[in-house]
């Protein structure tokens, strides 16, 4: 199935409502994807009219949820459960992200283990390129790829 491009992420990640915190897929490929946020009001992490850096890994995370999710969308499946069991090295180059403007967060992947264990690296922009942040992921995604053959995982997306 092809998604034309830029859609809405909601359909391509587990969370529902007001947890599932991003706004638009721009671009997915083998390896990664980029999608935009854009800091409201209304969102559940807003403090003092802003949303805390640290929030950011959480876009992160559900940027590679929703990479995951179009993949598998794709292959006529809903969306795969996922966990983020670590991260590393995040750094903001800012406190907070300022409602009403919009974020790019863009991830793309570096390995995949034999348990189901991925790695990822994440940056976080304004729409002109200036760097936010930036980190780097483990995820856990419990699915049958994860325990298949080397040979398959090589060709997996």
């Amino acid at each position: 199935m092809a998604i034309q491009l830029p859609c809405e992420v909601r359909p391509f990640v587990p969370h529902d409502g007001a947890m599932c915190l991003l706004d638009t897929l721009l671009d997915y490929d083998a390896d990664g994807a980029t999608v935009e946020v854009t800091p409201r009001e209304n969102d559940p992490f807003v403090e003092d009219g802003a949303i805390p850096a640290w929030v950011g890994l959480e876009w992160m995370a559900q940027c590679v949820a929703a990479w995951a999710g179009v993949w598998a969308h794709i292959d006529g499946a809903p969306p795969p459960p996922g966990f983020l069991i670590a991260s590393r090295r995040y750094h903001a180059h800012v406190d907070n992200f300022a409602l009403g403007e919009p974020v790019h967060v863009q991830v793309t992947r570096e390995f995949v283990a034999d348990n189901g264990v991925r790695a990822f690296t994440g940056i976080l922009s304004t729409t002109a390129g200036q760097s936010l942040a930036e980190g780097r992921l483990s995820i856990f995604q419990p699915t049958p790829e994860a325990s298949s053959s080397p040979t398959e995982r090589q060709n997996a997306r």
